[in-house]
Parts: structure tokens; C-alpha cells; sequence
């Protein structure tokens, strides 16, 4: 215990690319214009659904609460993440590095669980449209997020805590961007099996188990879309569920790939590659996911810049 809590108080240094500069350089560039994609995209879908009286049901109740959750996932690693690849100084301290890996694993949980939730009220809206509203009330679905930021919580603090309890034996170079659950267990010396398979178990609950019901969902809602008589429906059906299940491909894809592989055998550049595209690139994407495939949401959009061009050009004429 000594050694260990002697260990466990000392900055970590992120290795990242730090022995290819021009690639870092570059980058760092992509990763602060996907930033800005993801806060201008997301923030324009939340200002766009709350504006818009029609935007007021559970399908966008939801997806407010993913553009935020995205909001607040990219803005917990990126300034961090800048930092490093510019600065000539890539650590963190052992309090920042502790914060990241707890709101980072508490954040991504929330995603796999949202999208399941989000896949219900798809289930609900088109296999059951008559009693949508009555099922889907506001008490349940405000009670459906509540579960969803508690059980996440709850799954951050199991993993991270058993993570961090590792002793490091003094090493604290860390072969990443960002203090990330396998970069943290690779720099353990002890035999990590145990808490490698805590891992994967929790995996299968917060990731395989929503997936499972979103693509039991998923098959009802296709026998449903089958058996409508208009065309129009069809194609509003499928336009809507299309975007979700878009998001839930790319989203899940890299999740499993990453964290249920027991023994942990993805290659560094494997890793930190995932990592990028589901921390950064996803987020970012979400937004025109949803807009290029939602009508009601590109209308929304266009009048929430029509109010911003009226506001903008007021402004001016009282100023002139």
C-alpha cells in the first residue's frame, strides 16, 4: 500500500505522437475543426428544438439531451487534448488525469444507454402511434434520462476506481492522448486479468445489452414500416429511424471494438485511433446526421437563422 499511494500522486506524461511532430501539428488541426463542427452542430439542434413549438415531444426531448451530452463529452477531453499537442509539455496531474477518466468513462456510458432509449421512443412512435403520447409522457421520459445519468454514473465509478487502484510501480507514461481506461491499465505492474474481465462484463451490460434492445427494437419497427399503406409514412419511418440507427452503427462499432476485446490486444494506433473517432469525429457527425435526414429539424434550423439574420440586421440599423 505504501508504494502504492507513493505512486499514485505523480503527473502523467502523454506520449500521443510525440515523436512524429508534423503529425501532431496536423493533428491538431483536425481535431479543433471537428470541436467547432460538434459545438456549432449541437448547440444549433438544442437552440432549434427548444425555439420550435413543433420540436416539443420525446423524439427531440432525447435528442437535445445527446447534442448536450456531446457538448459535454468533446469539451471534457478536447482543451486538454489541444493543449498537449501544441504545448512543449504533454502532462496532466494525477487530479486532472483522475477528473478525465471519470467524466470521460461517466459520459460514454450515457451514450450507449441514451441510444437505447432513443430506440424505444422509435419503437413506441411506430409500432404504437395511437397511445405514443399517453406512453411516452413527460414524467416517464424525464424519469427514463434520470436512470440513464445515474446507472452510467454509477458504472464510471467501478471502473475507473478499480483502475485506478493499480499500482504503477513509478510509471506514469501513459501511450495516449488523454487518460483512457486501457492506456491506464497497460502502464499497471501487476497482472490486470481480473479487472481486464471487470471490464468486459460491465461492457456486456452497458454496451451489448442496449444494443441488443435497440435492435430488438428495431426488427418490430421494420415489420411495422412493412405493413404501412402509404408510401409517405414509409419514407418518414425510415428517415427517422435511419438517422438513429446511422448514429448507433458508427457509435457502438468503435465502443465494442475497444473495450470487449478480453486481454486487450488492439494495436497502439488502433487505439488511439477509435478513441479520436468516437471522442471527437461522432459528436461532430451526430448533427448532420440528424438534420440532413429530419425535415421538420431543417425547418427549425432555417428559422432559427432567419431570427438570427433579423436580430443581426436590427442591431446594425439602431447602431447606424
Amino acid at each position: 500500500m505504501g508504494q502504492r499511494n507513493s505512486t499514485s500522486l505523480h503527473d502523467f506524461i502523454l506520449l500521443g505522437f510525440s515523436d512524429h511532430p508534423k503529425l501532431e501539428m496536423a493533428l491538431s488541426g483536425v481535431v479543433a475543426t471537428f470541436y467547432l463542427i460538434t459545438l456549432v452542430g449541437n448547440t444549433a439542434i438544442i437552440l432549434a428544438s427548444l425555439l420550435d413549438s413543433h420540436l416539443h415531444t420525446p423524439m427531440y426531448f432525447f435528442l437535445r439531451n445527446l447534442s448536450f451530452l456531446d457538448l459535454c463529452f468533446t469539451t471534457s477531453i478536447v482543451p486538454q487534448m489541444l493543449v498537449n499537442l501544441w504545448g512543449p509539455h504533454k502532462t496532466i496531474s494525477y487530479g486532472g488525469c483522475v477528473i478525465q477518466l471519470y467524466v470521460y468513462m461517466w459520459l460514454g456510458s450515457i451514450e450507449c444507454l441514451l441510444l437505447a432509449v432513443m430506440s424505444y421512443d422509435r419503437f413506441t412512435a411506430i409500432c404504437k402511434p395511437l397511445h405514443y403520447l399517453v406512453i411516452m409522457n413527460p414524467h416517464l421520459c424525464l424519469k427514463m434520462i434520470i436512470m440513464v445519468w445515474s446507472i452510467s454514473l454509477a458504472n464510471s465509478v467501478v471502473l475507473c476506481t478499480l483502475t485506478l487502484n493499480l499500482p504503477r510501480c513509478g510509471n506514469n507514461l501513459l501511450d495516449h492522448f488523454l487518460c483512457e481506461l486501457p492506456a491506464m491499465l497497460k502502464i499497471a505492474c501487476i497482472d490486470t486479468t481480473a479487472v481486464e474481465l471487470s471490464v468486459f462484463a460491465l461492457g456486456i451490460a452497458i454496451v451489448l445489452t442496449p444494443l441488443i434492445l435497440i435492435l430488438i427494437s428495431y426488427g418490430y419497427i421494420a415489420k411495422a414500416v412493412l405493413r404501412m399503406k402509404s408510401r409517405a409514412g414509409q419514407r418518414k419511418a425510415i428517415n427517422t429511424c435511419g438517422s438513429h440507427l446511422t448514429v448507433v452503427s458508427i457509435f457502438y462499432g468503435a465502443i465494442i471494438y475497444m473495450y470487449l476485446q478480453p486481454g486487450n490486444n488492439a494495436s497502439r494506433g488502433q487505439v488511439i485511433f477509435l478513441t479520436l473517432f468516437y471522442t471527437i469525429i461522432t459528436p461532430s457527425l451526430n448533427p448532420l446526421i440528424y438534420t440532413l435526414r429530419n425535415k421538420d429539424m431543417k425547418e427549425a434550423l432555417k428559422k432559427l437563422m432567419r431570427v438570427d439574420h433579423k436580430s443581426t440586421k436590427s442591431k446594425r440599423t439602431w447602431k447606424s
